[in-house]
């Protein structure tokens, strides 16, 4: 019964749950506890999938004389039956596999964003406005090309990427918009949580998972930066400068200003709920937040420390 509720809870929060939170449009009006859940909810799909793997392993060993556990195939099969047996096989090895690809897709995702960043680095270095550059800052590189782009490249050696196209047709507060929105995301590392959704979303089996969650959160880091941006210069300059650059382009790896999620953006900025309103939302989402991770946690502490504590017992 603990595999079957684990599973069950694993299936939701990798499927329906995360659909259904993306389809909802109070997120965006409290962007940072809605990240916030949804972290909770990956983290708290993994270790609901790694539950579901101990508690059906549980159901394929036997005990010993003295109370420990011991791997007794024969006698499991002859207690479970050919059926049971074989689907607590199944459901085990489909929990490694989970996890295996978890660990590769993440070690590859870092590997192949960070090469990939690093010669287009190189690259933009290489094709600054040396001019520009000294005016605008140091970690501003700004390209000899009217085709518009404004995106940042984050690690250890930030960049936050323009063209001339970009900068002749923004004022300097839509331009100093567009800059805190980019350095909003290389501070807060957007993309390290943008890396950590992308594995997640690979790991599982794609008639499992929810193809609109990585969509939703990348569309909270946006609003994210926004915000930041807003505190600088005020909604209209924010307001004004993405629909300038609503166009603006970013290779793979780097994250724009502009895009499909624009007009979503600028009309977030246009209707802003109450301050009572916000304080609820941001309530409501911090306390779902916190029930994700603590509820499948304690599941899977409280038994395995009441065991320990057992085989520990004099």
């Amino acid at each position: 019964m603990t595999a079957l509720l684990f599973g069950v809870l694993t299936l939701a929060l990798v499927g329906p749950l995360p659909a259904a939170l993306a389809r909802a449009e109070w997120p965006l009006y409290v962007p940072r506890a809605a990240m916030v859940l949804w972290q909770s909810m990956a983290l708290a799909a993994v270790l609901s999938a790694f539950s579901t793997g101990l508690a059906v392993a549980v159901h394929l060993l036997g005990t010993a004389p003295d109370g420990s556990l011991t791997f007794t195939p024969a006698a499991q099969l002859t207690r479970l039956g050919w059926f049971a047996w074989s689907a607590c096989l199944l459901a085990f090895l489909a929990t490694l596999v989970i996890g295996v690809r978890l660990v590769v897709t993440v070690a590859a995702i870092g590997v192949r964003t960070r090469t990939r960043r690093h010669r287009h680095r190189a690259l933009i270095d290489l094709l600054d406005h040396a001019g520009l550059r000294r005016a605008a800052g140091s970690d501003i590189r700004i390209l000899q090309t009217q085709a518009p782009m404004a995106y940042c490249l984050p690690g250890l050696r930030q960049r936050v990427v323009l063209s001339e196209g970009v900068v002749d047709r923004l004022t300097i507060d839509q331009l100093t918009a567009v800059i805190q929105h980019e350095r909003a995301h290389l501070r807060a590392r957007h993309d390290l949580v943008l890396e950590a959704f992308i594995a997640l979303h690979a790991a599982f089996p794609r008639w499992v998972r929810s193809e609109s969650a990585l969509a939703a959160v990348r569309m909270l880091a946006e609003a994210l930066a926004d915000d930041q941006a807003v505190r600088v210069t005020g909604r209209t300059a924010v307001g004004r400068a993405l629909l300038a650059c609503a166009d603006a382009t970013a290779p793979r790896g780097a994250m724009a200003v502009g895009g499909p999620t624009t007009a979503d953006r600028i009309r977030r900025l246009c209707f802003l709920p109450s301050a009572e309103a916000v304080r609820t939302l941001n309530l409501t989402a911090y306390t779902l937040a916190a029930a994700l991770l603590i509820v499948p946690t304690l599941a899977v502490a409280l038994p395995w420390l009441t065991e320990l504590n057992r085989l520990l017992a004099p």
